[in-house]
């Protein structure tokens, strides 16, 4: 999300300061001022938010990390930047939360009041950190919180790597049970929007928590089916019988060798969609991408840039996961 946030505020004439663990290696750095930190560390606070306006803080360690690191990150992090937005008197501050905060929900449209259920240390990190966001809305702070889907668009990979990657190489795609389950994803260029709105919008509307996602969707099937047929192979998308599927993933992740952690395969072959209708009628949001618009955005610019993506492997959204055993199933599809 950063550096499309970055490409987004400067096309738009404002002044951006980044902050992240992660050196800034894009064309922009000129345009730019970096300051190459880790958040938690609060001496770095004072430079990071000199001469600021407003802080989006999408700074997190995700789910592929250790629990240590993604509580200290998610949540003591979160809670650091917030001290120090605060004591500093930002004007405004617009988290950035995660659709996982509602576990593996059981109806659909899920809505901001729904209950919140950690799945996982990352799901528990954001539902903690939300709560920080509340207890500093409640001392006088503007904070916006943003619940996204799971958006791609330009430098994204993690798991989707996978897909495009099978589309590339002339591999069927396997998905959870038929594929027919609506799944409703975000672009990350539509994201960009919400945060634009809540950094601009009437501070009393901003000051709450919203969901964002995609505002066309249809099946999972349908979706990465776009993808394939981009790829222009004649490859399917083949579905797998759901429960031993699920049981073998789970085996993977408890001995290490898969990237998929559990609140990615345990909704993958199930209904997931949020309601857009509150950021939708209070602040204007309009999304532009139709999940398969979007999937396909990603998929070009993977094409594009695939000979220098191909060449490492992590665990953050910037390069290709770890793929431990699900290597294998290219060779059977």
């Amino acid at each position: 999300m950063g550096i499309n946030l970055v490409r987004y505020l400067l096309g738009r004439g404002h002044q951006v300061r980044t902050y992240d663990i992660a050196r800034f290696d894009y064309p922009e750095v000129d345009q730019i001022s970096e300051l190459h930190g880790d958040i938690r560390d609060r001496d770095r606070h004072d430079e990071a938010f000199d001469g600021v306006d407003v802080v989006v803080h999408c700074a997190a360690a995700l789910p592929l990390c250790s629990r240590q690191e993604i509580m200290s990150t998610d949540v003591d992090g979160t809670r650091y930047l917030l001290e120090s937005a605060s004591a500093k008197n930002i004007q405004r501050f617009i988290h950035i939360s995660s659709t996982a905060v509602y576990g593996i929900p059981d109806h659909h449209p899920l809505t901001e009041t729904d209950q919140m259920v950690g799945v996982g240390p990352y799901g528990e990190a954001k539902i903690l950190a939300e709560g920080l966001c509340v207890d500093f809305r409640n001392r006088g702070l503007c904070v916006s919180v943003l619940r996204p889907k799971s958006f791609i668009g330009p430098e994204r990979l993690g798991a989707f790597e996978l897909l495009y990657d099978f589309a590339f190489d002339q591999h069927n795609f396997p998905v959870l049970g038929s594929g027919n389950n609506r799944y409703q994803l975000l672009d990350v260029d539509d994201l960009c929007d919400a945060v634009y709105l809540c950094a601009n919008g009437d501070p009393a509307l901003v000051n709450d928590v919203y969901n964002v996602g995609a505002g066309q969707y249809g099946s999972l099937r349908q979706s990465f089916q776009a993808v394939l047929d981009r790829a222009g192979h004649g490859k399917r998308i083949v579905g797998l019988p759901a429960a031993p599927a699920v049981w073998t993933l789970r085996a993977l992740e408890a001995m290490h060798l898969s990237p998929l952690y559990k609140w990615i395969y345990e909704t993958a072959g199930k209904e997931s969609f949020v309601s857009i209708d509150k950021i939708s009628d209070r602040l204007g949001y309009a999304p532009k991408y139709s999940n398969e618009q979007a999937l396909i955005r990603n998929y070009d610019w993977y094409v594009a840039n695939r000979d220098r993506i191909i060449q490492g492997e992590g665990v953050t959204h910037r390069e290709p996961w770890k793929r431990g055993a699900l290597k294998l199933a290219r060779y059977v599809l």
